[in-house]
């Protein structure tokens, strides 16, 4: 494969290209237009793009790389912009800590984004929020596309493949690969003419708004804190086979005792100790070095230098009283529904009909039911609807669980004839 198609497109970024035929064969791109910039490191480097993306014009295409699966934190180790009139640059944050500069020049425009949620945190952490923003991602489920990766788009809607070989790489690696820069520069390359096309196909569906509203939440939220998950040790992969609170407090000991070792090494806590390894010590309750290293995910050699401390955490579950175990935590919310038919066969009822409705509704209007209501919306009301089952009452449970005007506007009188009890039940 040559890099001829990128060069013929040098002279021209057209800002709405037309559908290829479905005939013609994708385009694999593999480098960017103007080539792949150095990671900007220094604060007179960052300064320069600053002012040429001052002087650019439109709206900013906007990434970021993480380290997920190798770093304790989920912090940005790469920023990649483009802009039209001001091309591409790479940035590395590791040495500045805050872009205050480039915020002030770049929060005012729209900014585009695939998957904005997973990247918004972290830049976010870097000082940089948006004002308005596009998500191409989510704009695709709204139009009602099955694959929605930003490959799959690239390709369906403007004729090009990207390569994503680098997708789960270790970004906080350095010097960063010639090719990981590369991939990271292609991810920025088509935004914003993939943003043109998705705004069309949104027109032509008569969703704008809806994508509208949609946008504004993810900027409402952009600057809020992570969500703190209470007992985030009973996420542990496998938990469910661990039986008796004996056994759960030695998941939640060896749980706390891996994440204090994975903070303070910034590493993944799986590299540290594999769930299944936790859930594996739970059950079998070692209490010498020989048999914890018998059990599967304590071979490695990092994970046998910790037996003191794995053997410690199990010895410190064993000894604590009754009344310090762990209990079933209160719930906010309703049960699980597969017990539904059997505590409340109504309200059972009631989430049938209701997913039923959504299913509906979702197929006819294109669009993914979780996108046209969350399902935890749909089991709450289920579950609880109000007192008095009016389209005006159910519209402002669902709007108080967040849902958007356009939401509340489809699924509400739907979902309010059938939380509504046959004559039949």
């Amino acid at each position: 494969m040559t890099d001829e198609p990128p060069a013929r497109r040098r002279d021209e970024e057209p800002d709405s290209p037309d559908k290829p035929d479905d005939k013609t064969e994708p385009v694999l791109l593999t480098a960017p237009r103007d080539g792949t910039p150095e990671p900007i490191i220094d604060r007179a480097e960052l300064a320069r793009a600053v002012e040429r993306f001052a002087q650019g014009s439109g709206p900013v295409a906007v990434d970021a790389e993480r380290a997920s699966g190798y770093r304790y934190t989920h912090r940005a180790y790469l920023v990649q912009l483009r802009r039209a009139g001001a091309g591409t640059v790479l940035i590395d944050p590791l040495p500045f800590g805050q872009l205050p500069e480039l915020d002030e020049v770049i929060s005012p425009t729209e900014w585009i984004l695939h998957a904005a949620s997973q990247d918004l945190p972290c830049l976010t952490e870097l000082g940089l929020r948006p004002t308005r923003l596009f998500d191409t991602e989510l704009a695709a489920r709204l139009c009602g596309f099955e694959r929605v990766g930003l490959a799959a788009l690239t390709e369906s809607l403007l004729g090009y493949t990207l390569e994503k070989h680098h997708s789960a790489a270790d970004w906080s690696t350095r010097p960063l690969p010639a090719s990981w820069l590369t991939y990271a520069a292609l991810d920025v390359e088509l935004l914003l003419q993939l943003r043109d096309r998705l705004v069309e196909e949104l027109h032509e569906q008569d969703k704008t708004e809806w994508a509208a509203q949609e946008f504004a939440a993810l900027v409402a939220s952009a600057g809020d804190p992570p969500r703190v998950r209470a007992d985030p040790w009973r996420r542990t992969s496998g938990i469910h086979r661990v039986r008796g609170a004996r056994a759960l407090a030695r998941v939640r000991a060896l749980w706390h005792a891996r994440d204090e070792i994975a903070a303070r090494r910034d590493a993944s806590p799986g590299r540290v100790l594999a769930d299944a390894a936790i859930i594996a010590a739970a059950e079998a309750d070692p209490k010498d070095e020989r048999t914890l290293l018998a059990l599967a995910g304590f071979g490695g050699r990092s994970v046998r230098r910790l037996a003191p401390t794995w053997l410690t955490a199990l010895s410190d579950a064993r000894a604590l009283p009754d009344k310090e175990l762990p209990t079933t935590p209160p719930s906010d919310g309703p049960p699980p529904p597969h017990r539904w038919a059997e505590r409340d066969p109504v309200a059972a009822g009631r989430l049938a009909r209701s997913r039923e409705l959504v299913t509906t509704l979702a197929t006819a209007n294109r669009v993914p039911p979780e996108n046209l209501i969350t399902p935890d919306s749909v089991r709450r009301l289920a579950w609880s609807p109000p007192e008095e089952l009016t389209e005006e009452a159910v519209g402002a449970v669902l709007s108080g669980y967040g849902a958007r005007p356009w939401q509340v506007a489809l699924v509400t009188p739907g979902l309010t004839a059938a939380l509504e009890v046959p004559a039949a039940e």
